[in-house]
């Protein structure tokens, strides 16, 4: 069967950015890459957010994928924290606006119930679900089960998506023919 799309999904970061790639065919999900880039945290934010963006452009470069799936911005106890996670975030969204590629993000909690069926899953749980959805030998670091998470979050979602958009085309058709026929 030939690949309907594949998705890079991002789990980004200032010090450690996730990423995975997969394939999608029809009902099967195929992994192609996934891992970490690690990100110095003693250069400059400014350095670090161009390393995330130059990563993401190799990454697309390298896979080609037809979209992006990222998580959302999660609240933060830490408002530093999530100034410069939000930031990293914006250098991989503007990685996949430049390469021209749609975005879709979605929450942690939508990415979590999508893979483990519990909005409030545990990280090891992502990553054993991952592992078992993917057929994968071994766990996935931590930040590579995210973003491999968010792909097949995205992966599930166009699947509801496309089966909600054919059932309300069949419904208008139906309600068209009834109308036709009260009419005549």
């Amino acid at each position: 069967m030939a690949v309907a799309y594949r998705v890079l999904g991002v789990d980004p970061g200032s010090r450690m950015m996730g990423y995975g790639v997969i394939d999608v065919r029809g009902r099967r999900l195929d992994h192609v890459d996934s891992g970490t880039v690690s990100i110095s945290l003693r250069r400059p934010i400014e350095a670090r957010l161009l390393s995330v963006f130059e990563s993401i452009t190799g990454l697309i470069a390298r896979h080609a994928p037809g979209l992006l799936a990222v998580e959302d911005v999660f609240y933060a106890r830490n408002v530093r924290s999530a100034i410069t996670l939000g930031q990293a975030r914006g250098a991989v969204l503007i990685a996949a606006s430049k390469a021209g590629l749609a975005v879709h993000t979605y929450a942690p909690a939508e990415i979590k119930m999508a893979v483990a069926g519990s909005g409030r899953a545990e990280k090891g749980q992502v990553q054993a679900m991952v592992r078992a959805i993917l057929s994968l030998e071994t766990l996935p670091p931590t930040d590579a089960a995210d973003a491999l998470a968010a792909a097949i979050c995205h992966a599930q979602r166009a699947k509801l998506d496309a089966r909600v958009e054919q059932a309300s085309r069949g419904t208008a058709r139906g309600a068209a023919r009834g109308a036709a026929r009260g009419a005549g």
